[in-house]
């Protein structure tokens, strides 16, 4: 008869970094109101009162995993123009209609985004919101500015205030995919027009 094997307690560290992860899972496929913390718990082998023990409450849970995936997304900007991309490329690549439809499912990080923004006026959620959009127009900002350094983007252009036109952009594509007949062709088109108002005129 062979014993069985005690469970290996993880570090507090790896623990509340598995919670992490897989709170961003869940609420990337549910949004935060339908997300579980039981399910959570569940992802990870614990019970609901280690999650709490490590976070304190779902809504802190919620702004973890957001600053998660926005980091994430950041380092992958990053990554890519540090690889020798020009800046304009990495957009146009980001901000590809069709990545962005992929990006905006459920089960990726922009679905996780696209829902904290329904919740902006929550009392609890809300400045977590503005945090995570000030952290991205911050990583959008400093790509622009090393393109503008590289001479592939205008140096006319503020790049904070074109980080938020970016994210406005983005921000309105629910409603587009509402009310616009022709959507494919127009986030095309917007697509297109973002980038060339970016770029240096041509000599």
């Amino acid at each position: 008869m062979t014993e069985s094997r005690p469970r290996t307690r993880l570090p507090a560290a790896e623990r509340r970094a598995s919670i992490l992860s897989a709170a961003t899972e869940v609420f990337s496929e549910t949004g935060y109101q339908r997300g579980k913390v039981s399910d959570i718990a569940k992802k990870v082998g614990v019970t609901e009162p280690v999650v709490f023990q490590n976070f304190g409450s779902k809504s802190a849970l919620y702004r973890a995993a957001l600053d998660h995936a926005t980091d994430a997304v950041s380092t992958l900007l990053h990554q890519a123009a540090d690889s020798g991309r020009p800046v304009p490329e990495v957009l146009a690549a980001f901000l590809d209609p069709a990545h962005m439809d992929r990006f905006h499912q459920p089960g990726s990080h922009g679905f996780l985004f696209a829902d904290a923004t329904a919740l902006a006026h929550d009392q609890e959620l809300g400045e977590a919101l503005r945090q995570v959009h000030q952290h991205f127009a911050d990583t959008l900002a400093e790509l622009l500015s090393r393109g503008q350094s590289a001479g592939n983007v205008r140096d006319d252009v503020d790049p904070h205030t074109a980080a938020w036109w970016l994210i406005s952009l983005l921000a309105g594509r629910s409603f587009r995919a509402a009310v616009v007949p022709d959507r494919d062709d127009v986030e095309a088109d917007l697509t297109r027009m973002a980038l060339r108002a970016l770029l240096p005129e041509a000599t």
